[in-house]
């Protein structure tokens, strides 16, 4: 796939995608390595990449230009959740029962141009990953929500998936030059009390979110097998986008970049 001088021809790696499953790891960790995949791709170092991950300990990522106030701090100490700041925009999400995603790509690797559109592309293959579940998704058609909200799950953007009227999983993104990072949650569970109370909702509020949000287990009346969620996953981004997954790693340079941004990835709260 390495052209000269160690860069990846866009042509050879069109259609074969790089797959990276890391497992549970850290959250800083986690937001400095999709970081890292986004620096790798933009510089023609890595092929177009998937990345499926899972988190250690149940954390908050808040996004790019989020208030750490949004966040409650004493409740985040006594939960033991962390919390920490994606390369990504939006609000705040809690991962926890989750198989999470990060795709780094660019336009040279089909992804069109736009935000609308990438969008609309990859929660396409998000979209067929839930019908092989059993889970007729769609992007969302849902009103925009509690707009004062710091809770992802109480907005509503362009980037949701849903099932009827209530919310599946939203994504984020950001750009660099042609290059596009996003990633996601297929949420298997929630814990609408721990998530009430990390974000400080009211009453309320709380109840909104236990109305307005579906997990894969209230969806399917159990949770999936761990391999059938994966093979799911792999198979919503083969059918949609047309691409073939080779198993990888994360390259020296990845790791590298991911271990030096790793602090910066942490929020005081989480301290």
């Amino acid at each position: 796939m390495e052209a000269a001088g160690g860069r990846v021809s866009a042509e050879a790696s069109i259609r074969r995608w790089r797959l990276i499953e890391t497992g549970a790891e850290d959250g800083a960790w986690n937001m400095a390595v999709d970081r890292a995949l986004l620096r790798a791709r933009d510089e023609g170092l890595v092929p177009p990449t998937l990345r499926l991950y899972r988190w250690r300990r149940p954390t908050v990522s808040l996004g790019r230009f989020q208030s750490a106030e949004d966040v409650d701090v004493a409740a985040c100490r006594e939960l033991g959740v962390d919390v920490v700041r994606r390369p990504t925009g939006g609000r705040g999400v809690l991962h926890d029962r989750e198989l999470t995603y990060a795709v780094a790509a660019g336009r040279a690797d089909g992804i069109p141009s736009g935000t609308a559109a990438s969008y609309a592309y990859l929660c396409g293959a998000l979209a067929a990953a839930y019908r092989i579940l059993g889970v007729e998704a769609d992007l969302t058609q849902r009103s925009r929500g509690d707009r004062d909200s710091a809770s992802c799950y109480l907005h509503a953007t362009r980037a949701d998936l849903s099932i009827g009227a209530a919310k599946l999983s939203g994504s984020a993104q950001v750009w660099m030059h042609g290059t596009v990072l996003q990633h996601g949650s297929f949420v298997v569970a929630r814990d609408v009390e721990r998530e009430a109370r990390v974000f400080g909702l009211s009453r309320d509020a709380a109840e909104r979110l236990r109305q307005t949000t579906r997990t894969l287990e209230e969806s399917l009346g159990a949770a999936p097998p761990e391999q059938a969620l994966r093979a799911a996953v792999l198979g919503g981004f083969e059918r949609a986008l047309g691409v073939t997954f080779e198993a990888g790693a994360l390259t020296a340079t990845e790791v590298e970049w991911a271990n030096g941004w790793a602090a910066e990835s942490r929020v005081d709260a989480s301290t």
